[in-house]
């Protein structure tokens, strides 16, 4: 097997690379720093071994113990992902994993990653060469004492002109900017220093080369120094839910997208999976029987309500021939997508993506009566069955799935007590929450899907900051937007 040196860019989840991903949902074993995302392990397998080396700023390091870590697991056969922010050999010591591996037999592959030197200050909204302002770039780092005193000519990394970054600088930012203006350059110049560049944790603060000792600056932190530090041109900070932590209260299995999209807004998701969707209480039997009564044409119609039940059931048939003459109705877009994952385009969708809105499009039974097949949650409500039997249909409502309470950690329930709001996308998810959060308070803004689990909340008596006006993942998202395009 292959010890894969992976570095997994600055911060942001989406800066990891396609062959990082790669390697990574092949893993037997990830050995992972504190920089790369959390988010990232999750690409691993399940029953993938995490082994955390973080390393704090100040504290003892001890890459002996990492190097003969990586060793033993590859000459154990094991596919190991050694997961690092930034990219491996740029000052993630990565060449030194490289030798032990190598000294010791053990077969590696560097997949390069994106470097702080470089995506911070895009992030942050300033180019590292820029036409009449540089045209080139030196990467440094002020980590050590060595590297202040003694390893870096700061004088003359003054009078080589372009852009000067630095990183793992903070600690000695007064002693490099004095070194620096030693060297030549003028107190105005600009600076640019971004803590936890490339997160919604973001900060970017400008100040000049002679006021830079003087600034409040935690690490981790990048410092690019030089005129290009003099343009703004920042778009991260400017997306419409930069910085918010957003509770996303969906099961694991499908918290995925609307973690994405919060992601992709500048969100920080705190998912807390306070449902699971687990196999109906037979089993499946009952399942079984309507997949079996399909294929004998015993329906004119298969109502999904929601996406949740599309595979439980489609996992039951042969391919899309089981369907015979029978229609296909899909409460709202999100189930129309999953039954298109399976090769099924739905015949009726409502305009309103709720069951009322399904009962408002469906058509009566024809003479003489027919037949509807609903595989459902089995929590269900009764709007859509009983509708259809008062138009004459015979209905066979199948139990697909079940929520029940998932089992979230008490630090993830206390992180989600902090944030700046909540998305609840189905009733079960306020029940559920409301019993696992144990009287913590919910965040102060509380955004639902549609009307239905608004009802939920509001008879919980939760105040309900926004509804989606369209009943989707997207309409959530532009729900929670438009409330803090009104909020600092």
């Amino acid at each position: 097997m292959t010890v894969y040196l992976v570095g997994a860019g600055p911060g942001d989840p989406g800066l990891l690379t396609v062959r990082g991903s790669d390697v990574l949902r092949r893993a037997d074993v990830v050995v992972h720093d504190r920089l790369a995302d959390p988010v990232l392990l999750d690409l691993a397998p399940e029953a993938a071994e995490r082994i955390d080396v973080g390393k704090n700023p100040g504290g003892p390091v001890d890459q002996e113990a990492i190097n003969d870590l990586l060793v033993t697991h590859g000459h154990a056969g094991r596919l190991v992902v050694r997961l690092k922010g930034g990219d491996p050999f740029v000052f993630g010591r990565g060449g030194e994993e490289a030798l032990a591996l190598a000294a010791a037999g053990v077969r590696f592959e560097v997949v390069p990653g994106v470097t702080s030197a470089v995506a911070v200050p895009a992030y942050a909204g300033v180019p590292v060469t820029h036409r009449g302002l540089s045209t080139s770039f030196t990467v440094v780092t002020g980590h050590s004492r060595a590297s202040v005193d003694r390893d870096t000519n700061w004088e003359a990394l003054a009078q080589a002109g372009g852009t000067i970054v630095v990183l793992m600088g903070v600690a000695h930012r007064g002693e490099i900017a004095t070194r620096l203006m030693a060297g030549g350059l003028g107190p105005a110049t600009p600076v640019a220093a971004v803590h936890w560049g490339s997160r919604p944790e973001q900060l970017s603060i400008r100040t000049t080369l002679a006021a830079l000792g003087e600034i409040p600056l935690a690490p981790p932190a990048t410092l690019v120094i030089g005129p290009v530090a003099g343009l703004d041109l920042g778009w991260y900070e400017q997306l419409p839910l930069f910085g918010k932590r957003v509770v996303v209260t969906r099961a694991r299995e499908q918290a995925s997208t609307l973690s994405a999209s919060l992601r992709n807004l500048g969100a920080r998701p705190i998912e807390v999976p306070v449902i699971r969707i687990d196999k109906p209480a037979d089993r499946g039997a009952d399942l079984d029987r309507a997949a079996a009564g399909l294929r004998n044409g015993d329906y004119q119609w298969v109502a999904f309500t929601s996406a949740n039940a599309v595979k439980p059931f489609l996992g039951r048939l042969h391919d899309a021939r089981d369907f015979g003459a029978a229609r296909l109705a899909a409460i709202g877009p999100g189930t129309a997508e999953a039954l298109a994952s399976w090769g099924l385009r739905a015949d009726l969708i409502p305009e309103r993506y709720v069951a009322e809105g399904l009962l408002d499009v469906f058509p009566d039974a024809p003479p003489g009566g027919g037949r509807v097949l609903i595989p459902r949650a089995a929590e269900a409500r009764d709007v859509l069955p009983r509708g259809l039997e008062a138009r004459g249909w015979r209905l066979d409502v199948v139990e697909a799935y079940r929520t029940v309470a998932g089992s979230p950690e008490p630090e993830v329930l206390d992180a989600a007590a902090a944030a700046d709001a909540i998305c609840f996308t189905a009733s079960s998810t306020v029940t559920r929450y409301l019993e696992l959060a144990a009287g913590r308070a919910l965040p102060p803004v509380v955004a639902c899907i549609g009307p239905v689990t608004e009802a939920t909340a509001l008879d919980a008596g939760i105040e309900v900051t926004a509804v989606a006006g369209e009943h989707t993942i997207d309409g959530l998202i532009d729900a929670l937007c438009g409330v803090f395009s009104d909020r600092p």
